[in-house]
């Protein structure tokens, strides 16, 4: 962040990093089962971006989970078992959306257009962010989903002349999230209109240096940085 000392404050619901004063643009990351808000804090100083962005870090919420033995944590949505296609959770699905729906409309009150919004998501949090981006209306800059899937794959909407892109990257070696059921949710976002960018790295259910960068020159882009 070019030697900014990052402002960090924690919410109720989420973790807010903003990389210097009166930000212009947001990038609202949304983690994985059993993490929390803090697990991507380190991402704001990672990607090394320039300007002036406020990171959301929300935390998901605290839900029995019946594939961890009904244990609570947090979660973005219930997981019945190891296939995630089974007897998905639509409502927690539906409910975490309109959370994340809730945090958007805050910013763009706060200022901030939507055309300078990205949202990225890893894992469960990654579903979330693809229904949630994919629906928004005027649409965000962008969705970043890692090692995700797309889970309501028979309610997900087909794109618009000015849907977002997608940035879209996994593990080849993921357990969790095999990377089959990765590819079959790619070419879906694909035939139904979206401008998908594809990357796959030999590693298991993570994020990896090489992710980073590609991440970085992404949002530069999208955020016009260039």
């Amino acid at each position: 962040m070019g030697g900014v000392n990052l402002i960090s404050s924690q919410l109720p619901d989420a973790v807010i990093i903003e990389t210097a004063p009166q930000p212009d643009a947001c990038i609202i990351w949304l983690h994985g089962l059993g993490a929390d808000g803090h697990d991507f804090e380190p991402i704001a100083t990672a990607l090394k971006l320039p300007g002036a962005i406020r990171f959301v870090f929300p935390h998901a919420p605290v839900r029995s989970v019946t594939i961890n033995g009904g244990m609570q944590m947090r979660a973005w949505y219930d997981i019945v078992a190891p296939d995630l296609r089974m007897q998905v959770d639509r409502e927690g699905i539906r409910h975490s959306r309109r959370i994340v729906d809730a945090i958007l409309d805050e910013q763009i009150a706060g200022g901030i257009e939507p055309g300078r919004i990205v949202l990225a998501g890893f894992s469960q949090g990654g579903v979330i962010a693809l229904e949630t981006g994919g629906r928004r209306q005027p649409p965000l800059a962008g969705i970043i989903a890692l090692s995700t899937y797309v889970a309501l794959v028979e309610d997900f909407p087909s794109a618009k002349p000015d849907s977002p892109p997608i940035l879209m990257m996994h593990g080849s070696m993921d357990p969790i999230v095999p990377i089959a059921l990765a590819r079959e949710s790619r070419q879906l976002l694909v035939d139904l209109g979206y401008q998908v960018e594809w990357h796959e790295f030999q590693m298991p259910h993570a994020v990896c240096p090489e992710e980073i960068a590609i991440i970085h020159h992404w949002l530069v882009q999208r955020l016009d940085y260039v």
